[in-house]
């Protein structure tokens, strides 16, 4: 059997003929697995969808109780056999409830990866390598000038900032999911013990990862806080209120992005920061130079417009 005879690309993405189920569709489909909650890969409008727990309770915040027609969680290393797919979920290490998809059909096993990292994450499972026959890899990052920073030097700049401008508040832009707890989690890995503030968008995702036993210290509503009580701390927010009204009610802001995206400098001028904090959530080009090293699947492929490699 060949790789394409069990996944092939469609318009709606990549779809298993032999289980007659899509992978993260970009489009409503009759059966959907689903690798976690961002919204470039988990979308409202499906029959049915397969995901763990996590990744469910994610997308019913997001989108409310009938974002499809049905739902079935899967643990991490539960098979499910569809048509005649045997499937099993992985821990990703991305963001909560993230997972790698596993398709084992006739002998041939293909590891679809969703979005991954390697590196140490205290707000969601570990990244655990999956042995496979092809590995199909997300490559957002793949590009060598993406070698991101010690994400505890990173928050250790933040934090010598925050010291040195008691009389400034500081404004830090990360998504709503996954990056914004990893950050918080890094702060209190330092001993910083003020209260972090929010914007309120990002509430209930965090009151979420809160529920799942998820330690992320003590945290507020910047909206609950007069502009004098916000010197000196630290606010997370979306990237996008980095420049709007909201961001006015705080004292001088020092504006930051936690972002891999920031190794590109003209992304990081087009947002208008002081500086950013270059951690990805998403694996670097030596993670997945390592993959292949590690796991010797017989084909390497990356999805992210980049021509395949084997």
């Amino acid at each position: 059997m060949r790789p394409e005879d069990i996944l092939l690309p469609t318009p709606a993405g990549v779809y298993c003929k032999i289980g007659g189920f899509h992978i993260d569709p970009t489009r409503p489909v009759d059966k959907a697995m689903i690798t976690h909650g961002h919204s470039d890969h988990a979308r409202a409008g499906h029959g049915a969808v397969l995901a763990t727990q996590e990744t469910l309770d994610l997308m019913r915040l997001r989108y409310g109780e009938t974002y499809a027609l049905s739902t079935q969680a899967v643990r991490y290393g539960e098979t499910v056999t569809l048509g005649g797919a045997r499937v099993t979920f992985y821990p990703a290490g991305h963001v909560l409830g993230s997972a790698q998809i596993a398709i084992e059909a006739n002998g041939l096993r293909i590891a679809a990866s969703g979005d991954y990292k390697t590196v140490v994450d205290p707000t969601c499972v570990a990244f655990e390598l999956v042995p496979c026959n092809v590995f199909i890899t997300e490559a957002t990052f793949g590009l060598p000038v993406f070698r991101h920073g010690n994400a505890d030097a990173e928050i250790a700049k933040l934090l010598r900032s925050v010291a040195l401008f008691p009389d400034r508040a500081h404004l830090v832009g990360a998504y709503s999911l996954g990056k914004a707890q990893r950050v918080m989690a890094l702060i209190r890995k330092t001993g910083y013990d003020q209260p972090i503030y929010l914007h309120g968008a990002m509430e209930k995702i965090t009151r979420y990862y809160e529920s799942r036993g998820i330690d992320l210290g003590r945290f507020e509503l910047a909206r609950a806080a007069n502009k004098a009580e916000l010197a000196g701390t630290i606010t997370l927010c979306p990237p996008s209120t980095l420049k709007d009204l909201w961001s006015r009610r705080f004292p001088d802001p020092v504006t930051c992005f936690a972002s891999g995206w920031m190794r590109v400098r003209a992304r990081a001028r087009q947002h208008h920061v002081h500086w950013s904090v270059t951690h990805g959530l998403q694996a670097r080009p030596l993670d997945i130079i390592g993959y292949g090293d590690e796991d010797e699947p017989g084909d390497v492929s990356e999805n992210s417009n980049l021509a395949a490699m084997s």
